[in-house]
């Protein structure tokens, strides 16, 4: 025992004395990586204003004029203390909890964008030229003066500017083009007095007052980015592919070798002292711990090691205290390679296990979340990190947070608003087909396909629908399934198209009911003998009754004939024609038997809504008037049947109709048929509703007052007038009636509502008073029904309104008198209230229901007591039904009145007491959900127990509004890297519940994780010591020194970052190499502008169509190339103004621009202006079409079968882009990643060089090229007079995406060429960086390709030692290939012309989309792919000698080598540089003439600084003098 203490003592103090020894060689080096944008830093006052602009436009005005009267304070202060004051004054507006996101958007610099937007757009309009803090355009002419603005505003002619739904208008837009544009910057001199007086013009003269931002001012630095992941990847080392080059001086530093087995570490070997001392196990296993978690190096595991990482990943997380656990989870899943050498140590508990696999049963069952997937649920949503990122996701929080916020505000626990945000209310009246209710006598019904004889040979059975039939064919079923409803008038010659296609139903015994409403005279003091409709109508009831439906109809064709303006003669001629022997005296008389329908048709007509004539109903929903023509009538009618036969074959099969139901009584008892139509109520604008959730106002200035506050005040003090009811419990119903009473149709409607209120005691009415002049008499109708309404009890007000509505002398008033003179102050509110807030003309009428604006009507527009029962019936079929009744399935049937019924399962479903909830609440609820859609479904996260397996976190004030966060993660997968920062970042953000699931795969094969991982997130903006701004960055310590490394960035699908500084070679990183550490920093160089484009009338992408982006000053700046796949395209844009338009040349001149839809988009003709204002993802979808002339022209067709003279002369005349100069070049595309392949990369490009006649064009992919060897090209192509250009594409959102980098770069080589080049290069050639070339490749230019649209090299044969690892020999290639060569691509030629002509690119990414979601498919993706779709796209076959590379040709082919590549060679895995220099004899030239460039370019470099050295200081001498 004792020998075992000393030995213990001894290995610790070895340990202590060796750290110790070591402390100066062994530093912890790291990997640091930045992202700044393009443009300049941005005040965060204006971020934080656009923030609160989103929020509310109010908080906005608001917090400008508060922040300039405040700026002052923190005049000589630091960045932070402006920030705080920023804070400080937001805090006004926004709760705590919505002053915690705001700090996590400044921290993402969310509205930075659209910032640096708005001062774009002042660049545009030479603002600056002024120099000037602040400028405003009035009318398109700018001053700084104030006193040159009342000249300006008072001129005729005003320059029409453009404005967009992100611009902020003073008091909204008004009804005005003149605008005022005021460019400022926020807190400098004169800007408050400029803002107050453009202020005060817009609410004097009501002309349009818009804000946006001008900086003048701003720091000298870049916008610093976060949100963002940086991946250090593992590289294969199988390969040596770092250069050597730059490899840095690190003498006596000792060599580091991988410990042989875990078991034995820094010389101890635990396995024998485990042996020896059992009863010392666990100080042994803690000490043997601590060596594995401070070593520097990846422990070497074997196979069986693996299978159980990710339940002891686990396994720890659940031992650690759960406030740790999410670090603990983020710091396993982020440094994964360091950790899972101590991770094999770990015991896992078989109750986790066990839980765990319950859980995932249940996942898999309810959500399809699959062992290993990852998900994250905010309060049921759900949000797939992977294609989603945290702009996106912090939207989402806002929206959620303006809700929960709301219904907090009006009496909600976190607890109890959990079901109602779950709860879609919003009616979906855009999608939903309202109907009428046919089921009246009005309807002329001509066949009844239930009770006729004609049809007594078909089956009643229901269950017929569910039988299979040919697409568009009818099924004869003795059901009234299909009621075709024709509304005519029987004298227009337009409603003959719907009388013959009812005779044709009818004739062909078409499985459809047809009836007639006739527009005649309703008037029943008129006769048939007077009147030619009302003739119509009788003598029509005649013949169906003695005659027959088929005479009937023919009689109604016969009456159009011949005859422009129908008589009654020409009605009796009509009769006579068809029946000789009829009277028609007594037909037509004022005794006809046969006059009938004519009161009812009228009424019927009414409750339809119509105006215009003819009309159909087809099971009460309206057809198109505009399909009601002899062409499409038929088409419409039956396309109406088809789509409403599916819900009809629902029902059938869920049981909801069965056969011994009535089906007209089933179709009609639908949520959508209503008992009127009326457009008004049955379309919904989502911004026809009122905010009325505010606070109530402390000061007595109502125009102060937010829209929200003032509508809390009118609630709190608004009187109703409703009819009482037996129970105390509420009405579910509120209108509000915004009205002048002393116009006659303002009292009708009064009347109405009234009438209304005395059948419907679930609701209640109120009036606002909307004056039509500012007339105010003592005594006026408004003023006695504000009087009525506050000083009376319910019944008497009642009385009150009741003579109102009647217009009764003054004198019957009496009973208020003494009020009226105190409704002064209530008038002059509502006139604000419906001027302000509703934005109403004077006297404008309009209605509002539980907040939702119905209106303005029209001068003297009806709106009738049937009207109010529509509105609310309306409303509890889209909204009501699912807040009051659907959520409890048991209803309580003992109360027969609806009304108490429903309110009682409300309560009981909130769980909330009978005397908490209010009508006002009711009302409240209603408008703060209807109008918010949800557009996404939100689940409940089944589990069977969370006791073991389930990291539980509770919120901080539960009291308080709490996010419900639930994840399901495997905590060793790509998931967990990026989840477990952003966890950590929500609960410092947000009052959260977390719950964690942990998910992981029962046996894992291999490294689970084979990378290190930082995501950019901060919760706030970070501050240094002394207050200044301290941008985000991406850090990583602790990693392995003697691993090579790949970095990778994983930006939003939107942004296109690439390194603009780096001395180090990031694609291979290798810490033995560097002093201290790495550093790089990236740019976002461009926000991507995406969309899709489709013809408009048929359908499909054009492909080959050219779109270009460009600004004001410069109209192209960038172009594309529309894809098939999708119609996809893609811009390079930044924060602006930006102008789109088809390209010069055949795309202008066969399309046009027919619509673009998307955000901040003004489209005029074929000029679009689209405004990029948001980190986030900005898409459009453009519709084309071809010019009328133009119709049978293809863009990519050849010239020669489109033209004619006048073509010939125009492309002999070409100039730019669509001339033929490409072709006297010769283009070579290329593209490299990392210094090695950049080193070989110039090598190569010099080969071609000196051995090609004709002028050189390279093409490069910019993606992934070094700053350093940007910086070099330039003087390259100076030096050997080639040219050269940079293309750049990102890789489609919606094309499977890679996770290596170099599959991705694979990627790049072939999935992308018809897009990434002009149109006007017509034929290119791929060459590898590791290629040398010895032949001019001008020849390969020149070949034919037979029609096939590229070339390649085949594998060479001649090697025999190499047949092993020849794979197309064999298995799945042999078969496929069928005898043919499979081809290698470090060599091809592209005839692009041809290439997009057939599609080849289109075809590759659909196959490429099907192959790659098996990660086992295209192994070598660049080359695997082309050889795979031999048989759709062809490959011509280049000439062996085209290609030579040592691993596959032999020795005696070399001489033949038109081009030699250096492959990888799998028996003998030699290092490219080392294969070069002994492969290629020209090589080390080539190197060393490349490297001399270089020494010269750095030597004139030294001299220009050394020169601007001296030069500054000779200037600072002078200056001295």
């Amino acid at each position: 025992m004792v020998i075992l203490m000393w030995i213990l003592v001894f290995f610790y103090s070895l340990l202590l004395c060796s750290r110790g020894l070591k402390a100066d060689k062994k530093i912890n080096k790291y990997v640091t990586t930045l992202i700044d944008a393009k443009w300049k830093e941005t005040p965060l006052v204006l971020e934080a204003a656009e923030y609160l602009s989103d929020e509310n436009p109010n908080y906005f005005w608001k917090f400008i004029e508060a922040y300039s009267d405040n700026v002052e304070s923190v005049k000589n202060g630091t960045e932070k203390d402006y920030y705080e004051l920023i804070l400080k004054l937001a805090g006004k507006y926004l709760s705590p909890a919505e002053i915690a996101v705001l700090k996590l958007g400044l921290s993402l610099r969310i509205y930075s964008t659209r910032v640096e937007m708005f001062s774009q757009m002042a660049e545009n309009k030479n603002v600056s030229t002024l120099e000037c803090y602040n400028v405003v355009d009035i009318g398109g002419k700018f001053t700084c003066s104030i006193e040159e603005i009342d000249q300006l505003i008072t001129e005729d002619e005003w320059t029409k500017r453009d404005t967009y739904s992100i611009d902020h208008y003073y008091l909204g837009s008004q009804k005005t083009d003149k605008v005022m544009i005021m460019y400022g910057q926020i807190g400098s001199p004169m800007f408050i007095d400029l803002y107050m007086k453009l202020k005060n013009i817009a609410d004097t003269k009501g002309i349009n007052y818009i804000l946006r931002y001008y900086l003048k001012d701003r720091p000298d630095r870049k916008l610093r980015l976060s949100g963002y992941g940086v991946e250090l990847q593992m590289k294969s080392t199988e390969y040596k592919a770092t250069d050597d080059s730059d490899i840095k001086d690190n003498t006596g530093k000792r060599s580091e070798t991988n410990n042989d087995g875990i078991e034995e570490i820094d010389g101890i070997n635990f396995m024998t002292l485990k042996t020896l001392y059992p009863d010392k196990h666990a100080e042994l296993e803690e000490l043997q711990t601590h060596l594995l978690e401070t070593s520097h190096e990846i422990g070497a595991l074997k196979v069986w090691q693996f299978q159980e990482l990710s339940h002891q990943a686990a396994e720890r997380i659940m031992k650690s205290p759960m406030d740790e656990a999410l670090n603990v989870l983020t710091d396993i899943a982020q440094n994964f390679p360091m950790q899972a050498k101590s991770l094999i140590r770990t015991k896992v508990n078989n109750e986790m296990k066990k839980e765990m696999k319950l859980n995932q049963e249940l996942f898999s069952g309810s959500l399809s979340i699959q062992p290993t997937d990852t998900a994250l649920f905010i309060n049921g949503l759900f949000f797939d990190l992977e294609a989603m990122d945290v702009l996106t996701l912090l939207e989402a929080l806002r929206g959620e947070l303006r809700v929960m916020e709301a219904l907090h505000k009006i009496g909600f626990s976190s607890k109890k608003m959990g079901k109602l945000l779950a709860l879609d209310l919003s009616s979906n009246a855009d999608n939903q087909e309202f109907a009428m209710d046919i089921r009246d006598s009005a309807i002329i019904w001509i066949n009844d396909i239930e009770n006729d004889s004609r049809y007594s040979r078909w089956s009643r059975a229901l269950t017929e629908l569910l039988r299979p039939t040919f697409p568009g064919m009818l099924r004869n079923i003795r059901r009234n399934l299909y009621n075709l409803v024709l509304i005519i008038d029987p004298l227009n010659e337009d409603s003959m198209a719907s009388v013959s296609l009812a005779l044709s139903l009818y004739s062909y015994v078409a499985p459809l009911r047809v009836g007639f409403v006739f527009i005649t005279n309703y008037n029943t003091l008129v006769t048939g003998l007077s009147d030619p409709s009302v003739a119509v109508n009788n003598a029509f009831h005649y013949f169906i009754e003695s005659k027959g439906a088929k005479e009937a109809m023919q009689f109604l064709l016969g009456i159009y004939i011949g005859s422009n303006t129908i008589t009654v003669d020409d009605i009796k001629q009509a009769i006579r024609a068809r029946d000789s022997s009829a009277n028609i005296n007594y037909i037509l008389g004022e005794e006809s038997e046969y006059d009938v329908g004519r009161h009812l048709a009228s009424d019927f007509v009414k409750r339809s809504g119509f105006k215009k004539f003819p009309q159909a109903l087809l099971n009460g929903v309206p057809l198109s008037p505009a399909r009601l023509n002899a062409e499409s009538f038929e088409e419409t009618v039956l396309a109406t049947i088809v789509s409403q036969t599916p819900a009809l074959q629902k029902a059938v099969y869920r049981g909801e109709v069965t056969e011994g139901d009535d089906v007209v009584d089933f179709i009609m008892n639908q949520p959508n048929v209503m008992p009127r139509l009326n457009e008004r109520i049955l379309k919904v604008d989502k911004h026809a509703w009122l905010n009325l959730i505010g606070t109530m106002p402390e000061d007595k200035d109502f125009t102060k007052w937010s829209p929200q506050d003032a509508s809390s005040w009118l609630m709190k003090n608004m009187k109703y007038l409703f009819i009482s009811r037996r129970s105390s419990l509420h009405h579910l119903y509120s209108f509000w009636i915004v009205t002048d009473l002393r116009l006659e149709s303002s009292r009708k409607i009064l009347e109405e509502a009234l009438v209304y209120i005395e059948s419907n005691a679930d609701a209640r009415i109120s009036l606002i008073i909307n004056p039509a002049d500012d007339i105010n008499l003592e005594h006026d109708l408004n003023r006695v029904a504000l009087a009525a309404l506050n000083s009376l009890p319910i019944d008497k007000a009642l009385n009150i309104m009741h003579k109102i509505v009647k217009n009764v002398p003054f004198t019957e008033y009496e009973s208020i008198e003494e009020h009226l003179k105190d409704q002064d102050e209530l008038l002059a509110f509502h006139a604000y209230y419906a001027k302000q807030v509703l934005g109403l003309e004077k006297g404008a009428t309009t209605v509002l229901c539980n907040g939702r604006i119905i209106g303005p009507l029209d001068n003297n527009e009806e709106f009738t007591n049937d009207d109010f029962s529509l509105l609310e019936r309306f409303s509890h079929s889209t909204y009501g039904d699912k807040l009051f009744k659907n959520l409890i399935k048991s209803q309580s049937e003992d109360d027969d009145d609806y009304g108490i019924r429903i309110l009682k399962l409300l309560l009981l479903f909130l769980n909330i007491e009978k005397t908490d909830i209010t009508d006002d609440m009711i009302m409240k609820i209603t408008s703060l959900l209807v109008p918010r859609p949800q557009t996404r479904n939100r689940f409940d996260v089944p589990f069977h127990g969370d006791e073991h397996s389930v990291i539980k976190l509770p919120p901080v004030n539960p009291d308080e509004v709490t996010f419900d966060l639930i994840a399901i993660v495997d905590p060793v997968s790509r998931g967990a890297q990026k989840l477990g920062p952003i966890l950590k970042t929500l609960q410092q953000t947000l009052n959260c519940h977390i719950k964690v699931f942990l998910n992981c795969l029962d046996k894992n094969s291999d490294m689970p994780l084979k990378s290190f991982y930082r995501f950019v997130l901060d919760p706030e903006p970070q501050f240094t010591a002394d207050g200044k701004f301290n941008g985000a960055i991406a850090k990583f310590t602790k990693l392995p020194t003697s691993s090579l490394l790949t970095q990778y960035i994983h930006a939003p699908e939107n942004w296109l970052v690439e390194v603009v500084r780096s001395v180090y070679d990031l694609d291979n990183i290798k810490l033995d190499n560097v002093a201290i550490g790495v550093h790089s920093e990236f740019e976002l160089e461009h926000l991507l502008l995406e969309g899709h484009c489709f013809e408009a009338i048929m359908g499909n992408p054009p492909r080959g169509l050219q779109i270009t982006l460009g600004t004001e000053k410069q109209p192209v700046m960038v172009d594309t190339i529309v894809m098939a796949n999708l119609g996809y395209f893609q811009l390079k844009a930044n924060p602006g103004e930006w102008h789109l338009r088809l390209r010069h040349g055949r795309s202008a001149e066969i399309y046009d621009i027919t619509t673009v839809d998307g955000q901040d988009v003004i489209q005029d003709g074929n000029n679009v202006k689209v405004l990029i204002s948001s980190l986030k993802s900005h898409v459009l979808k453009v519709k084309v079409s071809k010019k009328p002339d133009k119709a049978n022209m293809d863009l990519l067709s050849d010239d020669e079968k489109n033209s004619g003279l006048w073509n010939s002369i125009s492309r002999t005349f070409a100039t730019g882009d669509e001339s033929e100069d490409q072709d006297e070049k010769l283009n070579i595309f290329s593209l490299a990643s990392g210094h090695l392949y950049e080193r070989f990369l110039k090598i190569m490009m010099l080969s071609i060089i000196k051995h090609t006649k004709t002028p050189v064009k390279f093409w490069f992919l910019k993606n992934y090229l070094s700053p350093t060897v940007k910086d070099f090209l330039p003087h390259m192509a100076k030096e050997y007079g080639f040219d050269y250009e940079l293309v750049q594409y990102k890789w489609p959102r919606w094309l499977h995406q890679q996770t290596e980098k170099q599959r991705t770069i694979w990627g790049y080589k072939i999935l992308f060429l018809d897009v990434l080049f002009p149109l006007n290069v017509k034929k290119i050639i791929f060459v590898d960086a590791d290629q040398v070339v010895r032949a001019d490749l001008k020849e390969l230019a020149s070949l034919d390709l037979g029609g096939a649209p590229y070339a390649y090299t085949p594998f060479c044969d001649s090697r025999r030692e190499m047949d092993g690892f020849r794979f197309w020999k064999q298995g799945y290639w042999r078969n496929h290939l069928q005898g043919r060569s499979y081809h290698i691509s470090a060599l091809y030629v592209v005839d692009l012309k041809r290439f997009r002509r057939i599609a080849a690119g289109d075809r590759l990414r659909g196959q490429y989309q099907a192959l790659s979601q098996d990660p086992n498919s295209l192994s070598n993706l660049d080359q695997d792919l082309p050889n795979n779709m031999i048989h759709q796209v062809a490959i011509k076959t280049l000439p062996q000698e085209w290609l030579w590379c040592e691993t596959w040709c032999d020795d005696s082919s070399k001489k033949y080598a038109k081009t030699i590549d250096l492959c990888n060679n799998p028996m003998t895995k030699e290092a490219k540089l080392q294969a070069a220099m002994r492969i290629l004899p020209e090589w080390i030239g080539y190197d060393e003439e490349i490297k001399a460039l270089q020494q010269k370019i750095e030597n004139e470099s030294r001299q220009m600084e050394k020169e601007d050295n001296e030069s500054n200081e000779d200037h600072t001498k002078h200056e001295e003098l």
